[in-house]
This record gives structure tokens, C-alpha cells and sequence, in this order.
């Protein structure tokens, strides 16, 4: 297999939902408002945190690195499936169709790295409360993050290099609302085997690790809330870690339905609307309207935000 740099696909079509007859406007107009409100929803969580005091705890410094995980996926994918929906069908470049995989890549591993990191502080703060703050310091904080944007950079390097081997002669159609892995390798006239075996050893240490992580963590969390004698203290301690397990449960069960299940392509584009743009939106609602001290530290800085236009 010879190495090419150019491509006979200049320009690829994306299929989008087809027949969607009346219901393309209001579907846009979903997609349209959802989007707003994602971008929002999180920009919103990362300025809470931000600019509170109290909120500067590993978690939720956890949690505005999954924010803007969330906006850079919702932006990779809402913006361009917009014309798609409304013209029912649209074209893209083929350089273009290449970055929104990358991005959509890059995305999707740093959600399940984050998430995976999200878990273990989790477990310590439950399972080994006395020596949290020694464990969870902020320089380990922020060497977690910095090795999940390692790893996202390695994983996107590897599938380039190899991606950059294979020669695309067409067709130019993709049944589909973005451009994912396996409809790009549908465009190939080169043999894809290679590619599709890198993609599944990526897979073990950029979703199954994690996920290996995530339930591991899980289990020694339940473990020890069962063995808080009162039922009160069991619920409390149980409330600091649902909103992720509900996260990690959307993530992770679109991911494997997608991926393990086989299914008709308006399946398979359903529950991929689930994890793309749902999950991102969904995300921040999720953490703000369970978390207590998000939402008193909104309301403050709501009320400096209003002292302060009054003031003018």
C-alpha cells in the first residue's frame, strides 16, 4: 500500500436524514435552539466555577474540562448537521470531512478520559475520605488533565499517520449526518484492514480503559456506601456521585449500542444524535440541577451581576 497525500474525493456528500418532508424545519429549529442552549449551559458551568472560591475542588475543576469537552463536540458536529437537515442533504470538502472526525475523535476521548479520572476522584472522596485532600491535590489535578490532552493528541497522531496511507477514489456519498470512522473508510479503494485493527487496539486504552476504570471504581464505591449503617447517610453519600454515574451511563451505553450492536443505519443514526448532541446537552443540566452548591453559587452570581448593572 503506497503512501498518497491526495485524494480523487474533493468533495463528499452527507446524506443527513432523508424524507424528513415537513418536519425539516422544526428539526432544524431543535437542532438550532439545542445547540444554543449546550453552549450556553456550559459556558455557564465553567463561569460558575470559575469565579467561585468554594467550587475550587478537583471535581469541579473535573467538571469544566468535561464543560468545555461537551462545546467542543456539540460545535464539531450541530453546526455543520444544521444545513444538512434543512436542505436534505449537503456537501463538504474532503479536508473538511477529515477535521470533524478528528475533532469528534478528539472529543470522544477526552470525555471518556475525563470521565474515568471524574470516577476515581470519586473513590477516593468515598472510599478514602481521611486521605482525599493528600491524593486529590491540585498538581495531581492537573497532571490527570494534562495527560488525558496527551493521550487525545497520541490517539488522533496515530489514526492520521495511518489514515494518511490510505487512497480515497469514492464514492462521495455518506449515508450519514457526520463523518465518522466507517463511513470515511467506506470512500477507500485501498485495504482498510490495518485501519480498522489500529481502531480497535485504540479502543482499549482510550474507552475500554477508562470504562475498566469507571466500573472498578464503582464497585468499591458501592462496596463502601453499603456499609454505612444509617439509610440517610447511605443517600447523601450516594447523591455526591449520581450525576456521574447517570453522565457515564448516557456516554457509555450509546457508545456500546452503537459499536457492539449491529443495526440498521436509521438506528445507528438515531442513538448517534443521542451521544453528540443529547449527551452535551444534557451534561450540564444533569450537574446543575443536582448539585446544591452549583446552583447557590449561580444565584450569587446572578445577584452580583444584577448589583453591578444596577450600579451603572
Amino acid at each position: 500500500m503506497q503512501f498518497s497525500n491526495s485524494s480523487t474525493v474533493s468533495d463528499i456528500l452527507l446524506l443527513g436524514f432523508q424524507n424528513l418532508q415537513y418536519f425539516r424545519i422544526s428539526f432544524f429549529l431543535l437542532l438550532l435552539i439545542i445547540y444554543c442552549v449546550t453552549v450556553c449551559a456550559n459556558l455557564l458551568i465553567i463561569l460558575v466555577v470559575s469565579s467561585s472560591r468554594s467550587l475550587h475542588s478537583p471535581m469541579y475543576f473535573f467538571l469544566t474540562q468535561l464543560s468545555f469537552t461537551d462545546i467542543l463536540l456539540s460545535t464539531t458536529i450541530v453546526p455543520n448537521m444544521l444545513p444538512i437537515v434543512l436542505y436534505e442533504g449537503n456537501y463538504v470538502s474532503f479536508m473538511g470531512c477529515l477535521i470533524q472526525f478528528y475533532f469528534f475523535l478528539a472529543s470522544e476521548i477526552l470525555e471518556c478520559l475525563l470521565l474515568a479520572v471524574m470516577s476515581y476522584d470519586r473513590y477516593q472522596a468515598i472510599c478514602h475520605p481521611l486521605h482525599y485532600t493528600s491524593m486529590m491535590t491540585p498538581t495531581f489535578c492537573v497532571k490527570a488533565v494534562v495527560f488525558c490532552w496527551v493521550m487525545m493528541f497520541a490517539g488522533i497522531l496515530a489514526s492520521s499517520i495511518t489514515m494518511s496511507y490510505l487512497w480515497f477514489c469514492g464514492p462521495n456519498v455518506i449515508d450519514h449526518f457526520f463523518c465518522d470512522l466507517d463511513p470515511i473508510l467506506e470512500l477507500s479503494c485501498s485495504d482498510t484492514f490495518f485501519m480498522k485493527i489500529e481502531d480497535m487496539i485504540l479502543a482499549v486504552p482510550f474507552a475500554l480503559s477508562p470504562f475498566t476504570v469507571i466500573i472498578t471504581s464503582y464497585v468499591y464505591i458501592i462496596i463502601t456506601i453499603l456499609k454505612i449503617p444509617s439509610v440517610t447517610g447511605r443517600q447523601k453519600t450516594f447523591s455526591t456521585c449520581s450525576s456521574h454515574l447517570v453522565v457515564v451511563s448516557l456516554l457509555f451505553g450509546s457508545l456500546i449500542f452503537i459499536y457492539l450492536f449491529p443495526n440498521t443505519e436509521n438506528v445507528k443514526k438515531t442513538f448517534s444524535i443521542f451521544y453528540t448532541v443529547i449527551t452535551p446537552l444534557l451534561n450540564p443540566m444533569i450537574y446543575s440541577l443536582s448539585n446544591r452548591d452549583i446552583k447557590q453559587e449561580f444565584k450569587k452570581l446572578k445577584s452580583k451581576m444584577l448589583s453591578a448593572l444596577l450600579v451603572r
